[in-house]
């Protein structure tokens, strides 16, 4: 195992969004400086924006987990971190209204607190929305995600992360990082995936891939990739 801060490589060209991919949010102190770390500002001045969106297309989510993520009542700490102040972005409302009002509010953000649920939903709305073409723009912004709000930056969730199958019929997110990320990883016969599942999902992944526990999180800036970790995880090679 290696130690709770490792980089592990390099992305070709690196996206300017600063990237905290979180399995389960921001459950431990590495997590908690990692955070910190990527802010211009305190936590206590830092603004942020949640976007549950990724609740919505995924089946055993729901109104009741969109209410508990929005506010803070999840086992998954990001709302209830002492920002500033937090709002509601919801993507799908996004292409009714326009960009001269919402983009603003983006760009002001410190930071974006995205939860998980359907990665592949979320991956359209966002593109639906107009969001993904704004983030090259955002090098200032923290994007925090848990989950599918961290998966959806990846090449490709995996067909066993399927469960809202988008308009183009296959697994791939946006790309912004090079790497999949199996999240929940947890010992055999926890709630959660094991390691023999996460390495079924690996193999059909084709390209480098991460398994996660909830105790670990991925930062990416400028491009290097760091692993933060107080828990296990596995980096399955390309």
């Amino acid at each position: 195992m290696p130690p709770a801060r490792y980089t592990s490589h390099a992305l070709t060209s690196g996206a300017t969004l600063k990237l905290l991919l979180t399995s389960g949010g921001v459950t431990n102190s590495s997590i908690h400086d990692a955070l910190t770390g990527l802010l211009y500002r305190p936590i206590g001045d830092a603004t942020a924006l949640c976007i549950p969106t990724a609740e919505w297309g995924h089946p055993n989510c729901g109104p009741s987990g969109v209410w508990r993520f929005i506010a803070g009542k999840t086992p998954a700490p990001m709302i209830d971190l002492g920002w500033k102040s937090v709002g509601v972005l919801e993507l799908t409302a996004l292409p009714s209204i326009d960009e001269e009002r919402w983009v603003p509010w983006v760009r002001e953000a410190d930071v974006l607190l995205v939860d998980g649920g359907d990665a592949l939903y979320l991956c359209h709305w966002m593109r639906e929305s107009g969001l993904a073409d704004l983030l090259p723009s955002l090098t200032e912004t923290v994007w925090v995600g848990v989950s599918a709000g961290s998966m959806v930056m990846t090449p490709r969730v995996g067909e066993d992360f399927v469960q809202w199958r988008p308009p183009t019929g296959d697994d791939h997110a946006l790309g912004i990082v090079d790497f999949s990320i199996c999240p929940h990883l947890a010992p055999d016969g926890m709630r959660g995936n094991s390691m023999a599942e996460a390495e079924h999902w690996a193999a059909d992944i084709s390209g480098p891939a991460y398994a996660l526990d909830d105790q670990t999180a991925i930062k990416v800036v400028d491009g290097t990739v760091e692993v933060v970790s107080e828990g296990h995880w596995k980096h399955f090679p390309s």
